[in-house]
């Protein structure tokens, strides 16, 4: 029970910290606030959201692995492949943004440019789309956990 406990403890920590830098990647990702020292920490925050969904991927593999229900009874729900194939999905959309923040920081370090105005706009669309789509994933997750789809 404790293994289970510090499984789902880890995870949820990961979502956490998913969900506060996803948060701080919009609000910094505005032309009105973006200046040299906010472009640099873009690309900072922007790593650490990356690092944190590398530790969510992990966290959620070694619930499925070591946890309570086991890997079978996860492999056998219905849902459980369309909410890996959403994370899978936010976290592609969130490269675009991350190639974006990097270009800028290097920009930034070899001329001193700021990115243009709709430069930060694209950015920031899809740094919104990724977040309008992680509200979807507890809701898959809470239809995993409960079996839902599995008739019972």
């Amino acid at each position: 029970m404790i293994i289970e406990a510090l499984l789902a403890y880890a995870h949820f920590a990961a979502i956490l910290t998913v969900v506060v830098f996803m948060t701080s990647r919009a609000a910094l990702c505005r032309m009105d606030w973006l200046n040299a020292a906010v472009v640099l920490r873009l690309r900072r925050v922007d790593r650490i959201f990356q690092w944190a969904m590398v530790f969510l991927l992990a966290t959620g593999l070694a619930r499925m692995a070591w946890g309570a229900k086991g890997f079978a009874w996860y492999a056998s729900q219905p849902l459980m492949l369309a909410k890996i194939a959403l994370f899978g999905a936010i976290w592609l959309i969130s490269l675009k943004a991350t190639r974006s923040f990097t270009r800028w920081a290097r920009d930034h370090g070899a001329h001193g440019s700021l990115p243009a105005g709709r430069d930060v706009d694209a950015a920031r669309r899809w740094v919104m789309i990724e977040a309008h789509l992680l509200l979807l994933l507890p809701l898959a997750a809470v239809f995993v956990a409960r079996g839902v789809g599995l008739g019972a």
